[in-house]
């Protein structure tokens, strides 16, 4: 009796392994359907000092309802995100957004470092088709130029579209997608393998211009500054002597 069960359980076992094995391979075919499906298209609004970067994703959500989604933005030293800023916005957003470092508003763009966000599309239910993630962004202020430029330009890099499901494992057969490792959620708790999607055409930079300081004034600045100065305090002085103002 103990015999018979024994070989029905062995002949079983692989039957499981395999049905779990095809259905995995399935989720990973369908990942790699929205993969090949999706896009990003990146732009900007606003002038001056204070823009708003604006990502639209387009994604084949009619096929996988478990699929979640991450924006990974590199930023330049020359701008900033404002935290205070967003965190006041959490209530008119649906996504949440989690920065790699502290980010030091008053810090010149020449002595700061640039940064990462991970941005998570916060829906409940199944993925949307559509995604729009708009991110208020800060100019820093910039070195005075040597050479009479009155702009210096600041290149925005479109974002990176990570994907990534429970359900698909085999995360070596959705190639020439490249795996990456990403915080699994915004509480950045543990970190997840995300598949980056490989585009077929290289997107253009977004260019910020921010106005400069002309360095060659600063001499002539300076010295009228000082002058103007000298001449206020001697005619206060003349006022206070004459009128005996102590």
């Amino acid at each position: 009796m103990y015999f018979i069960l024994l070989f029905v359980f062995s002949c079983l076992s692989p039957c499981h392994c395999l049905v779990e094995k095809d259905e995995n391979q399935d989720h990973c075919d369908v990942l790699k359907q929205w993969l090949q499906s999706s896009s990003v298209s990146v732009e900007l609004s606003k002038k001056g000092f204070h823009r708003e970067v604006i990502t639209t994703v387009e994604l084949k959500s009619d096929v996988l309802s478990d699929v979640r989604v991450l924006l990974v933005h590199r930023w330049p030293r020359g701008v900033y995100v404002d935290p205070y800023q967003l965190a006041s916005l959490s209530d008119q957003r649906d996504w949440k957004i989690l920065l790699d470092s502290t980010i030091d508003l008053e810090l010149p763009a020449h002595k700061a470092s640039g940064f990462v966000t991970y941005v998570y599309p916060s829906h409940i239910g199944p993925t949307p088709r559509s995604l729009k993630v708009t991110i208020p962004v800060h100019g820093r202020y910039h070195e005075p130029s040597f050479v009479g430029e009155t702009f210096t330009s600041v290149d925005i890099e479109a974002p990176e579209l990570l994907l990534w499901t429970v359900q698909c494992t085999q995360l070596n057969t959705l190639q020439p997608h490249a795996v990456v490792d990403a915080p699994c959620t915004v509480s950045n708790s543990s970190t997840c393998q995300w598949v980056k999607i490989q585009h077929q055409q290289e997107f253009s930079p977004l260019r910020f211009q921010f106005p400069v300081g002309d360095a060659s004034l600063v001499a002539p600045v300076c010295g009228g500054t000082l002058l103007v100065t000298m001449m206020c305090c001697a005619a206060l002085s003349r006022y206070m002597w004459k009128h005996r103002i102590i």
